[in-house]
């Protein structure tokens, strides 16, 4: 069979062979397939090409044609192609080249440059040429669909099979399939023990970090499957931890779809796998596996690790409850723009709303003291639990007598997997022929590890038993957890950690709310569990008295009991049982009462309302009423140099003054520094 496009100038280079099956496994099954692509090569010998002249590459075996990454076969062919060595390249068909068109069409480009033949079972073809091309581009872009086309087909009968939770997925440890393809429980009760452990442990410490703690101060091993689905016992990681807690096979559901491939570019390698929220899994089916927990269960072990997640501004998670001061971090929001309000312990505890600066350069919006917030809070979660009625010590008993008997339970099952170890060991090592020293040995070295592994584990379980405490409380302890909601008050600053105070306000309370629209008020509202509300006026401190919203009506009370000759103690008193207080204080000081009533001239000694009067001087107050100067100003200008005057001293004053020459002179010179014409002043 001689083809009238093959010329000497094509029979002069080789002749290339392309083989390729798309999966190993298809290398192992589909031996006919295979035997016909190697047949070809007598196909390039009925076109002209002399047997040596013939080479085969089938270095692609087991290797998708989707893509050129991986294989080096094609890569080759399109190295040679370039070089001009290649004369005519044989394919069983275009799908054993290609089945993607971005790779397909520059071959052809490549191949009609340099006068290179492509051939398949159905004939001979010139990419040079305009019939050529065209014929061997519909053979590429069926090629491409076909694969899409088998792809979908493939796709649909799997998620079909999933939908009713027949898709046989890998299973976690824990959960193994019988000679009937049945789903159960692994038969190994250490194994089962361990997995319960975990997640009670995560709901009582309710962070994953925290639960992988205690297992290593529990020196407890893991079950992981390796690379061959073989159990091993591996040290406690927060990655196992939480890849434990977060599949729903634990809750008896079959879940499919779980995560999504992302293409990041046009090559299959530029890909990554992402997780997505529960809402977006393709399939979901419950009670379709013995489940360790029930699903609500599940959920809300969810919604804890969420929560956990510590990226306030983005996810708007609470985060765990950290050793921090400010009690409300994570539940705090902003009522000026709705956002979560951060955390920063600069000049003290502050609640700062930054959301809107990172966004748009914008000024901060709020910046709060948190310590008057916390006080307040506490004080109405104290209220809202002294009707609960609670048996604490009961319950914490309970809980803690369940835990302990899981762990020594866990333990004892352990010490029971090392002792059978090292029996086996042993049965092994007396079963080998005493002569055959290579295997005796080994088997013997085996058994010492064996038994060293035992030894330390009973070393573990003694040292564990020891830490166990015995529990009991005294009697007074007793009472106090019997009434907790009456005594948690006393206990909260003595005995409870703040990582403890933030669990049991988050009990409650959903989130907090807080507007300054006040300067001296914060507006607070507290959104408990369950959607209720409590609104309530918190006071803080600001800078100064003209601040206070009242600060009017304050001085005005204070001017009218200072006439009536009431001392400023007794005015103190009566403004804080009224309701009034200080800028700094949550009282009204005695200085706040007497600022005020010496600002309005109103003496309580006859002696304060004679000014100092030299003849022929002025003193700082009279050069100030003259020149409307600030004293402060003038002391300012004393103090650095800028005015050089000497302090006289006079016996009728117990300090000394400050002096200046009554005249138009001074009085000119003072308003020339203030005005920037002179830089100093000298008085002798």
């Amino acid at each position: 069979m001689i083809s009238e496009l093959v010329t000497t100038q094509h029979l002069a280079n080789k002749a290339i062979i392309y083989v390729r099956q798309s999966t190993p496994h298809q290398t192992l099954s589909n031996q006919e397939s295979l035997e016909l692509q190697y047949a070809l090569k007598q196909k390039a010998v009925e076109l002209g090409w002399p047997s040596y002249n013939v080479e085969i590459i089938d270095a692609d075996l087991g290797l998708t044609g989707a893509s050129t990454d991986h294989r080096e076969g094609f890569k080759e062919i399109l190295t040679r192609v370039a070089l001009g060595q290649i004369g005519i390249i044989l394919s069983y068909d275009v799908t054993r080249l290609s089945r993607n068109c971005s790779d397909w069409y520059p071959l052809l480009d490549l191949c009609g440059y340099r006068h290179c033949l492509i051939a398949d079972r159905d004939g001979v073809y010139d990419p040079g040429t305009v019939n050529g091309r065209l014929l061997l581009g519909l053979k590429g872009q069926l090629a491409e669909v076909e694969l899409n086309t088998i792809r979908a087909r493939l796709t649909a009968g799997l998620l079909n099979k999933a939908q009713r939770g027949d898709l046989a997925l890998r299973l976690p440890i824990g959960l193994v399939r019988n000679s009937h393809n049945l789903v159960q429980k692994d038969p190994n009760l250490e194994v089962q023990n361990l997995i319960v452990l975990i997640f009670g442990t995560f709901l009582r410490l309710k962070s994953a970090s925290k639960t992988m703690q205690y297992f290593n101060e529990k020196e407890f091993c893991l079950p992981r499957y390796d690379g061959f689905h073989e159990l091993h016992w591996k040290k406690p990681t927060v990655s196992a931890i939480i890849s434990t807690l977060k599949n729903p096979a634990y809750a008896g559901a079959f879940a499919y779809g779980r995560s999504r491939v992302i293409r990041s570019g046009p090559s299959p390698t530029d890909k990554s796998i992402k997780k997505v929220p529960q809402q977006e899994w393709k399939v979901l089916v419950q009670n379709k596996y013995p489940g360790y927990i029930d699903w609500e269960t599940f959920e809300k072990i969810q919604t804890m690790l969420k929560d956990n997640y510590a990226e306030y501004d983005r996810n708007k998670t609470r985060g765990v409850p950290r050793p921090g001061e400010a009690l409300l971090h994570g539940i705090i929001y902003c009522g000026e723009c709705g956002h979560k309000m951060l955390i920063q312990y600069k000049k003290g505890t502050q609640y700062l709303c930054n959301a809107l600066r990172q966004q748009y350069g914008t000024p901060v919006c709020q910046r709060i003291p948190g310590n008057p917030i916390d006080i307040q809070v506490v004080k109405t979660f104290f209220q809202a639990i002294s009707s609960i009625e609670l048996d604490a010590y009961t319950q914490s008993l309970a809980l803690q007598t369940q835990e302990d008997s899981s762990v020594q339970r866990s333990h004892l099952q352990q010490l029971e997997r090392f002792r059978y170890l090292a029996k086996l060991a042993e049965r092994q090592f007396n079963q080998v022929d005493p002569d055959n020293r290579l295997v005796a040995s080994e088997l013997e070295k085996r058994w010492e590890n064996a038994l060293k592994d035992l030894r330390q584990a009973e070393e573990s379980f003694v040292r564990q038993k020891s830490k166990t405490p015995v529990i009991s409380l005294p009697e007074e302890l007793r009472l106090a957890f019997m009434s907790v909601e009456k005594n948690l008050p006393k206990l909260w600053d003595k005995t409870v950690s703040q990582q403890q105070k933030k669990s049991f306000l988050r009990c409650l309370i959903d989130k907090v709310v807080i507007h300054r629209s006040e300067p001296d008020n914060i507006h607070t509202r507290i959104v408990w569990k369950g959607g209720d509300t409590t609104t309530i006026k918190i006071p803080i401190t600001v800078g100064s008295l003209a601040r206070l919203s009242f600060a009017k009506e304050m001085e005005e009370k204070i001017i009218e009991l200072s006439q009536t000759g009431m001392k400023d103690k007794a005015i103190s008193d009566y403004l804080t049982n009224n309701g009034f207080r200080s800028p700094m204080s949550n009282e009204v000081l005695l200085n706040t009462v007497k600022i005020v009533r010496l600002k309005h001239r109103i003496f309580l000694n006859r002696s304060q309302s004679h000014p100092r009067c030299i003849t022929g001087f002025l003193t700082i107050g009279q050069l100030s009423q003259i020149t409307h100067i600030p004293v402060h100003w003038i002391y300012d200008r004393i103090h650095n140099g800028r005015i050089e005057v000497k302090m006289t001293h006079l016996a009728q004053y117990k300090k000394g003054l400050y002096l200046f020459p009554d005249a138009l002179d001074t009085i000119n010179m003072f308003h020339g520094l203030r005005n920037g014409h002179f830089q100093n002043l000298r008085f002798s």
